[in-house]
């Protein structure tokens, strides 16, 4: 039997002395409530045994409590952004992408099957009501296990070869998740940026449950609410991801203070947040993040003219210039943190298509790698990136112990004449009047490209692909969709091809799993209908009716039966090679940077760092929770 431990002063913290950790700082807002009796004073609000910071040992410096810190959103779901930054997890990555316990004071693993949590005693929510092992038991029996509320049973995150875990309660700080075979993303999935929902406030929560309220209440609460049932008021009143309940407890650094809509929301520190630094002042140091909406066009000029204290939503690389001069004129400072998508701008054919002759020619790896060797890179890092990003396949970055240099060189240089060849061989010899070559079928190589049009870069990397297209005879369109609609396009079919980032997590390790290399979701966009059936356990879309992308989904399949980080590496590598060999997506430039703003009071936020959504959750890893104020300057 394999054994493995981890505690919070692994990794994560520093212990430190019996009379180090005696005494605990509050903070100036908490107190003015502790004063005025409608708080317990700190040493009853911590854990027994907080997490502890050793922020000396992180090249940081302890802080102050105190102020506010403002950020611009394009609208209302961007509050969201505060779940993922807060980053307050069961167990989450540091920033050298290891993982450690947070929430958890610690976990046991044995066999990568069998997984035993450790709460800490006298964690709270942040209404004050305890964290224990019913929170647990509360959102596996009475919510994961409830048909009514999860119809298709479990997810299918939570199952290995389509069977859930054994769920037990052993102590009122202890719970065990018991799998019959290896279960080796487990953890991750806890560490995610969008984490998978193993436990809920049940305190709280139970009241919007059929189990624990008489019909009568939960009829006027689900004619408040404006939901159509009961399963209906539980799952909008319980959105941990969604912070637009304020009632909702959270364990998030900080707690939202506003109901949408509005045109301004506050989160305010949680007063019983369970980290602490190395002094003993509890976290976070900054007592309020207050998110302004505006258009999301003038998100960089608000920003470059100081109405923003820590800014990275709705910035890009082409607004650098702007937010440096007003570095000049503001108080505001700007750093580049390199982007961890496998490309910052990836062309993503639909392999399922419905046109039947486009859908064969995308199908064709002989297609898809004639689009990749047209491309020529080198012109669009020079134009667009300044020359800063590395051209390159849509694949993982030099950051990570997995890279290879030959998969970033894949089919990624620009080579018109193969390029020609290739779509020679696959039957589009023939050309019309205007140049542009004919399918098999005798109609006209045009290619209909969709993006989200909330990107200037994207329509720069695109007028300049759509040149190197027409060289080799082929004619791309551009169209201009919106977001929340791609998903249902290309499920049914209709979105021919789309432009979106790359591999989501260019910088992995081999026991993060490479779910983004195989059908798995039908977010995908190069095969949505196969990643469909593998994300609703086969119950939903179609299995893969290619060999080559079925490897891929077989190999993912063995990486979650691994049992040792050696074993994953194994399988990672083969299915990078497997991969970018196929060209499954056309990647252009990745390492590119992104603009990173704060106040120049602000402290503890690094110049250099990793950006991306998988897996450092934005700022997340890098906890800013520790950010605070210099008020000396």
């Amino acid at each position: 039997m394999i054994t493995r431990r981890t505690t919070l002063g692994l990794l994560a913290s520093v212990l430190l002395p019996v009379s180090a950790r005696a005494e605990y700082t509050e903070s100036p807002y908490s107190k003015k409530a502790v004063d005025a009796g409608k708080l317990p004073p700190l040493a009853e609000r911590l854990p027994k045994n907080p997490r502890r910071l050793d922020l000396r040992a992180m090249d940081r410096l302890a802080g102050r409590h105190g102020g506010a810190a403002r950020m611009l959103i394009g609208g209302q779901r961007d509050t969201r952004l505060m779940t993922i930054n807060s980053y307050s997890r069961l167990v989450g990555f540091n920033d050298k992408l290891e993982l450690v316990a947070d929430v958890l004071e610690s976990y046991d693993i044995d066999e990568d099957r069998v997984y035993t949590l450790h709460l800490r005693e006298g964690h709270r929510w942040s209404n004050g009501d305890p964290f224990t092992a019913e929170d647990f038991r509360y959102c596996w029996e009475d919510v994961i296990l409830n048909r009514e509320l999860h119809r298709g049973g479990p997810p299918a995150d939570l199952l290995v070869d389509g069977k859930p875990p054994v769920f037990e309660v052993l102590d009122a700080l202890t719970v065990r998740y018991t799998w019959e075979s290896p279960m080796p993303d487990f953890l991750p999935k806890l560490a995610s940026p969008i984490a998978l929902r193993i436990v809920l406030p049940s305190a709280y929560v139970r009241q919007f449950h059929l189990k624990y309220q008489d019909e009568a209440t939960l009829a006027k609460l689900i004619k408040k609410n404006r939901v159509d049932d009961w399963s209906g008021l539980h799952q909008k009143m319980s959105r941990q991801n969604r912070p637009e309940n304020p009632d909702l407890p959270t364990l998030e650094a900080w707690r939202p203070m506003t109901a949408p809509p509005a045109e301004q929301f506050i989160f305010e520190r949680n007063p019983y947040f369970h980290r602490v630094d190395e002094n003993g002042s509890q976290l976070p140091y900054i007592d309020r993040m207050i998110l302004n909406v505006s258009s999301s066009d003038i998100i960089a000029a608000k920003t470059a003219t100081g109405e923003s204290d820590l800014q990275f939503v709705g910035l890009d690389f082409s607004d650098y210039t702007l937010l440096k001069d007003a570095e000049k004129i503001y108080p505001i400072k700007v750093s580049l943190w390199k982007r961890t998508q496998g490309s910052r701008v990836a062309l993503i054919p639909n392999l399922n298509y419905r046109d039947d002759g486009w859908r064969k020619l995308f199908q064709d790896v002989r297609f898809r790698r004639a689009m990749s060797l047209a491309i020529d890179r080198h012109e669009i890092n020079h134009a667009v990136f300044y020359g800063l990003g590395q051209e390159s396949a849509d694949t993982i970055l030099p950051e990570s112990p997995l890279f290879k240099p030959e998969y970033a060189a894949a089919y990624a240089a620009h080579d018109p004449d193969q390029a020609n060849r290739l779509l020679d061989e696959v039957g589009m010899h023939a050309r019309g009047s205007d140049d542009i070559r004919l399918l098999p079928d005798g109609r006209p190589a045009h290619i209909i490209v969709e993006t989200a049009g909330e990107s200037t870069l994207e329509t720069d990397v695109l007028e300049l692909v759509t040149d190197h297209f027409r060289k080799v005879g082929l004619s791309l369109f551009v169209r201009t969709s919106q977001r929340d609609i791609f998903r249902s396009r290309a499920l049914g079919g209709e979105l021919m091809m789309s432009v979106w980032q790359g591999l989501d997590n260019g910088v992995p390790t081999a026991d993060m799993a490479p779910s983004g290399l195989a059908p798995s979701g039908d977010d995908q966009y190069q095969w949505p209908v196969w990643g469909m059936y593998y994300a609703t356990n086969e119950t939903k879309g179609e299995a893969p009716d290619m060999p080559e992308v079925q490897f891929l989904a077989d190999k993912l399949k063995q990486w979650r039966r691994t049992t040792t980080t050696e074993e994953r590496a194994v399988i990672w590598a083969e299915m990078l090679a497997h991969s970018t060999q196929q060209v499954f997506t056309i990647g252009t430039i990745n390492g590119g940077l992104q603009p990173m703003t704060r106040s120049t009071r602000m402290r503890n936020f690094p110049d250099k760092a990793l950006y991306g959504f998988d897996p450092t959750s934005y700022l997340g890893v890098y906890l800013p929770d520790t950010l605070w104020y210099d008020r000396d300057l």
